[in-house]
């Protein structure tokens, strides 16, 4: 009988990680690289060098890339030069967003379509070019979408994060019912409310950090590990009959 453990190997497999300079990515593609992954760290405004140099120093392998996602021709350069460094892609773990906050009515049509572009457009990109790629090798694969709570609730200030992460939860669906037969499972992980440079503002806020966290059950902010073991499960072969889903790692919030 094949040992459990061995189904959350990642040995000969290549994943790429968006939005891994540091935060969530990171902590998702060290964990990748400890069960044995090669991964291709990927920063949006500057490269994932110092995730990499982490990984690498540690004894796994990573290599750093750099693509501005808010370019609709960022994606295609970004898959192109991951295939030509490491070879193939077996996982993508699309993790890189961003957030603009202000009030609906004065939420700039540009802003509006940057949000969308990297947190929903980019997702689509980056999923295609993989399933591309897996399905001409004849390859089973793994993509892992990064939502939110926010893919379920409306959340304030924050239009085109809500309805971006909305669709990534239904874009999700929508690539699990078509490549699920290829041997592609496609999932996302909704992550709660993490210690992260995206919720700098509201931590720092002192009234609305008490109400996010007399809500959460977990009675804490997650931080960027909490996130690791959900990432691995989806990225593995333990995961071979879960497709189409949405997990949420959030101390509770949504069972409350």
């Amino acid at each position: 009988m094949q040992n459990i453990f061995d189904l959350f190997r990642l040995d000969n497999k290549v994943a790429l990680i968006t939005g891994a300079a540091s935060g969530l990515g990171a902590a998702m593609a060290t964990a990748l690289s400890q069960a044995g992954a090669s991964v291709a760290v990927h920063g949006n405004r500057r490269p994932a060098d110092e995730t990499a140099a982490s990984i690498n120093s540690a004894g796994g392998r990573a290599e750093a890339f750099q693509a501005d996602l808010s370019s609709a021709t960022a994606a295609e350069a970004l898959f192109t030069q991951v295939k030509q460094r490491l070879g193939q892609v077996d996982i993508l773990i699309n993790n890189a967003g961003t957030i603009h906050r202000n009030a609906a009515e004065d939420t700039l049509l540009e802003d509006w379509q940057q949000v969308l572009q990297v947190n929903l457009t980019s997702v689509f990109q980056l999923s295609q070019f993989a399933a591309r790629d897996m399905i001409s090798r004849s390859a089973p694969g793994k993509i892992i979408n990064i939502a939110s709570l926010l893919s379920f609730q409306g959340g304030i200030r924050v239009p085109a994060y809500a309805a971006s992460k909305g669709g990534v939860a239904q874009l999700t669906k929508a690539l699990a019912n078509e490549w699920a037969p290829k041997g592609i499972q496609v999932n996302a992980i909704a992550p709660g409310y993490f210690a992260t440079s995206n919720t700098e503002p509201l931590r720092a806020d002192e009234v609305r950090s008490r109400q996010i966290l007399e809500r959460i059950p977990a009675a804490r902010w997650g931080e960027p590990q909490d996130l690791a073991g959900a990432a691995l499960f989806l990225s593995s072969r333990a995961s071979d009959y879960v497709t189409g889903t949405v997990i949420t790692v959030d101390g509770g919030w949504m069972g409350r």
